[in-house]
């Protein structure tokens, strides 16, 4: 091998090794134990104009009110320092419509949301409230009994606000004593376990959320594929995530995994539809953009990876993957302008 072919190979594992490194701690993770940010613009939606000294109201799911915030002058807000929860973004503002609506900073920070003031109608205000507070929770967990759903809330804080998945099991397993039939508290006792890594009591209980619904709960099937993906079942680990996601096809955390289970099976272009649908779903998610660059990476498609990693960053900016990804960012550039990067795969559509 001559020496420029010797530079070119040296270069092109360099690149792999060090993506590798950045990416596969994005394939396997967990919950990150980090807080979240939550930012966005306010706009009027006639003239698109940045609604200033607007006031964004927000409150966990457990019903945590954090202090409000007032919009600047580019209609800009911004939380930090927030739990691992779901959140309820709220804003009142007099001849305008109100804006209502979930925000899951589970898995990942939410940035960049873009929201619009609409004009109110007449006799508007009361509709619009009543079906933005219905789309939070579903008309079953509000079918069951009021003293198991404040368990069920009361297990949410301790296992994902105060981090006590111990006390927070206790809970969800009372708010079962009261509704056999609250699925939705098997499924956060097999969440809770997953934090705990007791792997088969958290199966178990994911199996009883799909049984107890008749299998009519898409995220009990998610989580059961997830697990199976963990243990490098990954032809069993997609077949329960495909049934999952016949049920729930909003769920993009389904289409991530998903992705992850094409992936590694070497079933590339299934696996980057699977993670575009997830990005579409989420695009804020920057999980979404280290599996992408993955898939781009077995690709040889590097201007696409390129743009990946410039996107993860615009998410993710202080984490120390972060700074594995400017490192990256920049060898891939070298090797663009250097003319060194192979034909490129299939583009993303």
């Amino acid at each position: 091998m001559s020496g420029a072919a010797m530079l070119r190979a040296s270069g092109r594992m360099l690149i792999v090794s060090a993506i590798g490194m950045f990416l596969l701690s994005g394939l396997n993770a967990q919950v990150a134990p980090e807080s979240r940010v939550l930012n966005g613009n306010v706009y009027y939606a006639v003239g698109n104009k940045p609604a200033e000294n607007v006031t964004v109201q927000l409150q966990s799911s457990e019903g945590n009110l954090i202090a409000p915030i007032q919009t600047d002058a580019n209609g800009w807000f911004e939380f930090r320092g927030l739990a691992r929860v779901e959140y309820v973004i709220a804003i009142y503002v007099d001849g305008y419509e109100p804006v209502m609506f979930q925000v899951d900073l589970l898995f990942t920070s939410s940035r960049g949301n873009v929201i619009y003031l609409k004009p109110r109608s007449a006799d508007s205000d009361k509709d619009n409230q009543r079906r933005a507070s219905a789309s939070s929770v579903s008309a079953h967990e509000l079918s069951m009994p009021p003293k198991a759903r404040a368990l069920m809330e009361s297990g949410k804080k301790k296992t994902y606000t105060d981090k006590n998945p111990e006390g927070g099991l206790k809970d969800f397993q009372g708010a079962i004593a009261i509704a056999p039939n609250y699925y939705e508290a098997y499924y956060q006792c097999g969440m809770a376990n997953v934090i705990l890594a007791r792997w088969e009591e958290a199966a178990t209980n994911l199996r009883k959320a799909r049984d107890v619904s008749g299998d009519r709960y898409g995220e009990a099937d998610i989580g059961l594929g997830t697990l199976l993906l963990d243990k490098a079942d990954y032809a069993g680990g997609e077949q329960a995530i495909r049934r999952g996601l016949e049920l729930s096809p909003g769920a993009w955390i389904g289409h991530y995994e998903l992705a992850r289970a094409l992936l590694n099976q070497n079933k590339i272009e299934g696996a980057e539809k699977a993670v575009l649908q997830a990005r579409s779903l989420s695009p804020n998610a920057a999980i979404v953009y280290r599996l992408l660059s993955n898939v781009h990476l077995r690709q040889k498609n590097y201007p696409a990876l390129l743009e990946d990693l410039e996107a993860y960053l615009r998410l993710d900016a202080d984490s120390p993957a972060a700074t594995r990804a400017r490192e990256l960012r920049e060898e891939v550039k070298q090797r663009i302008a250097a003319g060194k990067a192979e034909p490129a795969g299939k583009s993303p559509n």
